[in-house]
């Protein structure tokens, strides 16, 4: 993993506009930086559960143009899918993955401010919630987007990121 650091840093202009030009628009729902690179600069970033008043699961974005562009071409190449044959084929793997679900779910709702989860709670949208795990996804056995796999590894190591560090060079 190229991530220099896995920190929780407030938010200030400074790292507000840097995460804009990162994401080539304004950040939304931002509530720190999770993981930097060797430089400093924003590689992770954590968003609310709670964007313009809509239930949002993805709470780790990875914001590193170098590694977007891997994991891109990595997909572009069918990572996914290959990945998806070995998983299917191993029982080992899926736990492995259902317990980065879970962790992820309560890591969520660990730094979900009282606020959002009241009104998650108020729209009903909190039980399905803590039913999507890593990139909001349902099938804990499915990759379905390896950046927030990924995304979610540099903040908490997980199994597929793990795969990607040593299978893939992503490291």
């Amino acid at each position: 993993m190229s991530i220099a650091s896995s920190i929780s840093s407030s938010i200030d202009a400074t790292v507000v506009a840097q995460v804009a030009v990162l994401l080539g628009r304004e950040p939304r729902g931002l509530e720190a930086v999770e993981a930097v690179d060797a430089k400093g600069h924003p590689s992770v970033i954590r968003v609310a559960s709670l964007v313009d008043d809509k239930p949002f699961p993805t709470m780790f974005w990875l914001v590193d143009k170098s590694l977007n562009y891997k994991i891109d071409q990595l997909e572009a190449g069918g990572l996914i899918a290959k990945m998806q044959l070995e998983i299917d084929a191993s029982e080992t793997l899926q736990a492995s993955m259902i317990a980065d679900h879970q962790q992820f779910i309560q890591l969520r709702d660990t730094n979900m401010s009282a606020e959002i989860k009241a009104r998650l709670v108020e729209q009903n949208y909190y039980d399905a919630l803590q039913k999507r795990g890593i990139g909001g996804i349902a099938n804990f056995i499915r990759i379905r987007c390896l950046h927030t796999y990924y995304a979610s590894h540099c903040v908490v190591p997980n199994t597929i990121g793990r795969w990607l560090d040593s299978e893939y060079l992503i490291d």
